[in-house]
């Protein structure tokens, strides 16, 4: 399952909430859904809106947080670590979790530090560095 290519912003959702809605029930789970799944269950202020018959399509309100974005961040800085690309986020990871006390915590720092890198990128039209990337969670 591609989770991210081609689908629409309420379909992303809803993969969200039929991943959690097969964990809760014990069903079998794809790969991604069972990551889906585990960012999920860390983040218990989320898990009853994904329960409801429908996920939210509106936007949240200006300056609240967005948990599909987090969620999204998770994954992706997850998929950074498993991967170590850029080579080395592996290893920082390690020592933010060490330091924080949890790989989740040690995400968190991370993510902050991934959405203003794509925020950036995303206005400047350029990609994002992934040097300044890297040099910005060295200092976390």
């Amino acid at each position: 399952m591609s989770l991210f290519a081609d689908q629409t912003r309420d379909q992303l959702r809803g993969a969200y909430r039929e991943a959690w809605r097969k964990w809760r029930t014990g069903l079998p789970l794809q790969p991604l859904e069972a990551q889906i799944a585990d960012v999920i269950g860390e983040h218990p202020e989320y898990q009853s809106a994904l329960q409801e018959a429908a996920v939210p399509a509106q936007d949240f309100p200006t300056g609240a947080e967005n948990p599909f974005l987090h969620m999204g961040l998770h994954l992706a800085v997850r998929e950074q670590v498993a991967t170590d690309r850029p080579a080395g986020i592996a290893l920082i990871h390690q020592q933010l979790a060490s330091r924080y006390g949890s790989r989740h915590a040690a995400e968190h720092g991370m993510i902050e530090v991934l959405a203003a890198l794509l925020s950036q990128a995303q206005r400047s039209g350029l990609p994002p560095q992934e040097d300044l990337y890297l040099e910005q969670l060295r200092r976390l």
